[in-house]
């Protein structure tokens, strides 16, 4: 790695280690500091769509996000237990917020990509949540959905 992806890579912090144990999102939550910079390469960015299995580009942090849009996408992460992630937050670095626009030919914030794939923004993943295609989505990444479990409970009344 050289340069600023170098930095970017090297910027991801795994959130929840902390002395409180799995924190509010958990062990697997990792967002790109401010030092993410340098994100505008095509390269660079399929590298980092793919170093994960659910990769987010928002607006702020999984932990405080910057706008509505955003916060959705973190929560329907959440209400699906999802807490392997990468996120990486556009507002630090401009050219990483256009870059991914330009990658994806998406022209909005945020952006999901699931298993290197670009899967749409916020109203894209509701739609998903809401008609059940994340839950087979998610199995297909091998990410049981915390959904399945509650749906059990439920029947099981």
């Amino acid at each position: 790695m050289s340069g600023s992806f170098g930095r970017a890579a090297a910027a991801l912090l795994r959130w929840g280690r902390g002395a409180g144990g799995g924190g509010l999102w958990g062990p697997g939550v990792r967002a790109a500091g401010s030092g993410a910079g340098g994100g505008g390469s095509a390269e660079q960015l399929d590298a980092l769509v793919k170093k994960d299995k659910v990769v987010v580009f928002l607006k702020g942090t999984p932990e405080q996000p910057q706008c509505g849009f955003s916060n959705a996408v973190v929560q329907i992460l959440r209400l699906h237990g999802v807490r392997d992630y990468a996120a990486y937050n556009v507002l630090d670095d401009p050219e990483l917020r256009q870059g991914i626009k330009d990658y994806s030919n998406w022209p909005t914030i945020p952006q999901v990509y699931l298993n290197g794939e670009f899967v749409g923004g916020c109203d894209i993943l509701l739609q998903m949540h809401q008609n059940g295609d994340l839950v087979e989505e998610l199995k297909k990444l091998g990410i049981h959905s915390a959904l399945l479990d509650e749906k059990k409970d439920q029947d099981s009344k």
